[in-house]
């Protein structure tokens, strides 16, 4: 079943600042809040698409990918499908909301209640742009790329910790990752400033990664490109990203790849096109000319009384699909070059083979004005 888009879920514009995207999702929160609509699964499946949604547009980094490769991008651990749902969008809303109607949105999502802190979450996606020849992507190649990313730190291995040292519990929140207070006839809940919501503190941060857990690192990586790769075709490297907390997996790096274009050849998805001039004698009498491919050159016979324009094709000749099941052909255009420095003599041959053919060279030829005038009468 094809997803449905998240902007649309929400009603906002792909343009929609975050206060618009938060603004749309608190309506949406109340209107379709299953106590509202006791018995209504329609309304709680709006509930639970308008929170799915929020998720995803309320991060920058997933709204970033889900901009550039809609839901594909969010196939990995943390973004894809609801199971991987992430419930701590509704730090901002939970205790009003829940409160409101009487229970917490983790009972409804199935997630139980009680303490809640941040967790450990997946590493963040990266994606480049790799520019390609068109022989390159005819053929597929091999490339070596660069990535700026973020790595767990070696001295502390994502700790955090110098060594010989450990985490201590949040005095602020006491471990809790959360305080709580009183605000007019709600208890309202945020995430603790001091600890960030995981409960615990780095009293000694580890000296190289200044108790950040990652350090950010320049990696050459080797990526294949496969035969038939077109302009915008996305390639996935599993665990390429950046790398996510301790024991956390990295996140992925996307490939976008982007054709250069050819001096000679054109390109419509797996077929290419170019063209070739052949003087008005070869076009008149026939000629075999040898033509230029991607892997070498094919001779191809031009019959006698070719007319400018006409195309011919090459089977074969063109690029492999991804999976290399099919290949494109070559489509050959002609053009038929006038001389422009005819001698005497030539002319004179010329005005002969007018002659003789019964073309009019002097005065006005009615003959086009006849074949108009039998088109519009």
């Amino acid at each position: 079943m094809e997803k449905k888009d998240y902007y649309n879920i929400l009603g906002v514009s792909r343009a929609a600042s975050p206060e618009e995207i938060k603004k749309a999702y608190r309506q949406a929160a109340l209107r379709y809040h299953p106590d509202r609509n006791p018995g209504n699964k329609e309304a709680e499946e709006r509930f639970k698409e308008a929170a799915q949604a929020y998720s995803i547009l309320a991060d920058p980094d997933k709204r970033s990918v889900y901009n550039r490769f809609g839901h594909d991008g969010l196939r990995g651990e943390g973004f894809g499908g609801f199971q991987g749902f992430d419930s701590s969008i509704f730090g901002d809303f939970e205790d009003i909301l829940g409160n409101f109607f009487g229970f917490s949105f983790g009972d409804l999502f199935g997630m139980g209640s009680g303490r809640r802190r941040a967790t450990a979450q997946r590493g963040r996606d990266l994606a480049l742009e790799l520019e390609l020849t068109l022989e390159e992507a005819a053929h597929g190649v091999e490339k070596e790329i660069q990535v700026a990313r973020a790595e767990l730190c070696s001295a502390c291995q994502g700790r955090k910790t110098a060594p010989g040292t450990r985490k201590s519990t949040c005095p602020h929140c006491q471990g809790q990752g959360q305080v709580r207070y009183q605000q007019g006839f709600f208890v309202v809940s945020r995430t603790c400033s001091r600890c960030g919501g995981t409960g615990e503190i780095v009293a000694t941060p580890c000296s190289e990664c200044k108790g950040g857990g990652t350090r950010r690192q320049k990696r050459t990586l080797t990526i294949r490109i496969p035969a038939g790769a077109a302009d915008g075709t996305r390639l996935r490297l599993q665990g390429e990203g950046e790398a996510g907390e301790k024991d956390y997996l990295q996140g992925d790096l996307y490939v976008v790849t982007r054709v250069r274009k050819h001096p000679f050849f054109e390109r419509d998805e797996h077929n290419l096109t170019c063209r070739i001039e052949i003087a008005f004698s070869q076009a008149a009498l026939g000629v075999t000319v040898e033509i230029p491919t991607l892997e070498g050159n094919e001779t191809l016979k031009i019959p006698a009384g070719t007319q400018p324009g006409e195309v011919f094709r090459i089977k074969g000749k063109g690029l492999r699909d991804l999976d290399g099941r099919r290949k494109g052909d070559l489509f050959v255009k002609i053009d038929v070059r006038v001389p422009e420095d005819l001698s005497k003599d030539q002319k004179s041959l010329l005005r002969q083979f007018a002659d003789s053919r019964g073309e009019t060279l002097e005065g006005v030829e009615k003959g086009p004005a006849q074949k108009a005038k039998n088109i519009f009468h």
